[in-house]
């Protein structure tokens, strides 16, 4: 089994009953609190495996040490990260540090899944329904906080977005089954939703008033708090969209690069409501955001 139709991970399987999922992701801190910093960074690392329909089984720390950070401040973000993993059942076996002039911290995660029933982004199929189930904003209010300009309450919904684990919204995608998965992460809703329609061969439509939103992030985006990875993210898949509400907040969180998003499910409209059930027995954001249907591989589709 190759890699075509992951985002940010590879699939090798080892045998007719067990696939080995394999994922690495790290980043530069997006809150002040090191511990937050490190639990919110393992969070982040796990969700690939998670948007697979696998189960994370081992992890190791890859992380940059600055000279100008204390040992206590480096301890607390491990802590962090060792505390998410617990939650999640996973062990930590090592890990490797290098000198880096900026601290940056994540974690390689290994996972099973069975061959016959990995989840990608190249499934999606006419008609499926859309579920998004975190909601959009963390880059725009993260930015306002290293810029000193986040209220405290906007901060701590979007912390506790960020802290959550998807595994309860992966349970409810296996347990219902679904055609197509992806989490949305650093190049945004436009970026993942792009490689989704354009893997799945179909283009996908969206309800921008179904989207859901983190508490303050239209705010921000107003106030010009835009991070790097947005205008990045704009400049790559903008000549794929269609119904952009340009000069207007809500664009930028089209674009927005998320730290831990959720996932965005692709679900055949006969079990749609089954999701959603399974979804909200476990706690998990209930939101159909659009749907899949024929049009040209890649372009997405934003309606009012």
């Amino acid at each position: 089994m190759g890699t075509e139709g992951f985002d940010d991970a590879g699939v090798y399987a080892l045998d007719a009953e067990r696939a080995l999922i394999q994922t690495v992701d790290f980043f530069t801190p997006v809150v002040d609190d090191p511990y937050t910093f490190g639990a919110i960074s393992a969070a982040n690392s796990l969700s690939d495996v998670y948007a697979m329909g696998g189960r994370p089984i081992t992890a190791l720390v890859v992380s940059g040490t600055s000279p100008q950070i204390s040992l206590e401040t480096l301890a607390r973000i491990f802590a962090g990260g060792q505390a998410k993993l617990r939650e999640a059942g996973v062990p930590l076996l090592g890990g490797h540090t290098v000198k880096d002039p900026e601290v940056k911290y994540g974690l390689a995660v290994t996972g099973l899944a069975h061959p016959d029933r990995v989840i990608t982004n190249a499934g999606a199929r006419d008609g499926d329904v859309l579920y998004l189930t975190k909601p959009l904003g963390t880059g725009v209010i993260t930015t306002a906080l290293k810029e000193e300009a986040c209220p405290p309450d906007i901060l701590e919904g979007a912390v506790e977005s960020m802290l959550r684990l998807n595994a309860a919204a992966s349970e409810a995608m296996m347990e219902t089954g679904v055609h197509a998965c992806t989490d949305i992460t650093g190049f945004g809703l436009a970026g993942h939703a792009h490689q989704m329609a354009h893997s799945s061969g179909l283009s996908l439509e969206f309800d921008l008033s179904s989207l859901p939103l983190l508490e303050g992030a239209l705010e921000m985006a107003a106030e010009g708090h835009i991070p790097g990875g947005l205008n990045t993210n704009r400049s790559v898949y903008r000549e794929w969209i269609t119904g952009d509400p340009e000069d207007e907040p809500m664009s930028e969180l089209l674009y927005d690069a998320q730290t831990s998003g959720g996932l965005l499910i692709a679900v055949p409209a006969q079990r749609a409501s089954r999701l959603a059930e399974e979804l909200q027995a476990r706690g998990v954001l209930v939101a159909p955001v659009g749907r899949a249907v024929e049009g040209p591989p890649g372009r997405l589709v934003f309606r009012p």
